[in-house]
């Protein structure tokens, strides 16, 4: 009776090792390949993706963009007339104005009868400050502002109706991967570190680094600095190797909410082309030397060529 007691509680202890045992492999594919699939975090992530695409194609969106044309000192004569120094699209006024630039600044010169627009209000004549909102200049359909590109001073053009924005066939990603996604260590400088970071023009442009993420992948720590983008957000300027493959060669980006407590959330998943990507009138910055990955990032979006997403 004592030996069938025995062997039976031999059995019982076997079973719990091999409960144990089975948990531990649970626990253990759970580090190795990460969470369970989470739909409502991959919803979440096609809700942003759908929502970045309809900015990118809105009536103000990167792809409006149609010209930048570089100012030279004293008169910039622009219109629909060929043989102005800024040609404007079809429809617009022949010769709509000038453009007077003289020791970095910008002043405009609208031609008798024709209607300007700024900050809603009609302007015949104004000084233009780069890149702020609230210098842009609107008749009709088009859009036109100054530019800085480093030292360089320029007129972008935005038209709604630009044939980029009509030829666009849409975005592609990767698949949502869950792996992709991670806190990171944040490391602040204080103050923050002044930089010149090359455009794809090869312009500088001084911008501050505010800090550095610290995050594993594969097994392998990676540092990525951070730019202040709009208010209560950073981003990370950065290149790895799908860059050139199968994602846009020059750089991607990826925006998140100020680091706070030393951490900052990556969700590789969120990365996206630069304007460059799309269209040949933008400036984009290429990453510093601290932030070109030696690894694979596939996540987020891949390469928009020519129309024709890869």
């Amino acid at each position: 009776m004592r030996l069938v007691l025995d062997i039976q509680g031999l059995m019982k202890l076997q079973w719990i090792i091999r409960g144990l045992a089975a948990i531990g492999l649970a626990l253990g594919a759970v580090l190795l390949f990460g969470a369970p699939d989470d739909p409502a975090y991959r919803a979440s992530v096609e809700r942003w993706r759908q929502n970045y695409e309809a900015s990118l194609k809105s009536d103000d969106g990167w792809l409006t963009v149609s010209g930048l044309f570089w100012l030279h000192e004293g008169d910039n004569r622009f219109g629909s007339d060929a043989l102005n120094d800024m040609v404007l699209p079809a429809g617009a006024p022949a010769q709509a104005g000038s453009f007077v630039f003289h020791n970095g600044k910008t002043v405009v010169h609208a031609n008798p009868g024709v209607k300007f627009t700024l900050n809603g209000k009609p302007v015949e004549s104004a000084e233009l400050l780069p890149d702020l909102p609230s210098e842009r200049l609107h008749l009709g359909d088009l859009t036109l502002f100054v530019h800085a590109s480093g030292e360089r001073f320029g007129i972008r053009l935005k038209d709604k109706n630009s044939k980029l924005r009509k030829e666009f066939t849409g975005l592609h990603w990767f698949p949502v991967d869950e792996q992709y996604r991670m806190t990171a260590r944040f490391v602040a400088y204080d103050p923050p570190k002044q930089a010149e970071i090359q455009n794809i023009l090869g312009d500088f442009d001084k911008m501050p680094i505010v800090g550095y993420a610290a995050f594993t992948l594969n097994g392998k720590e990676y540092h990525l600095e951070a730019v202040p983008d709009a208010p209560g957000t950073v981003e990370f300027v950065f290149r790895d190797l799908t860059s050139g493959k199968e994602t846009y060669p020059a750089a991607r980006f990826l925006d998140t909410d100020v680091p706070k407590n030393g951490t900052v959330l990556l969700d590789f998943n969120k990365a996206y082309n630069p304007p460059c990507a799309y269209n040949p009138y933008t400036t984009c910055p290429i990453p510093t030397p601290q932030n070109r990955l030696r690894v694979a990032v596939q996540a987020g979006e891949k390469m928009y060529n020519h129309g024709q997403a890869q």
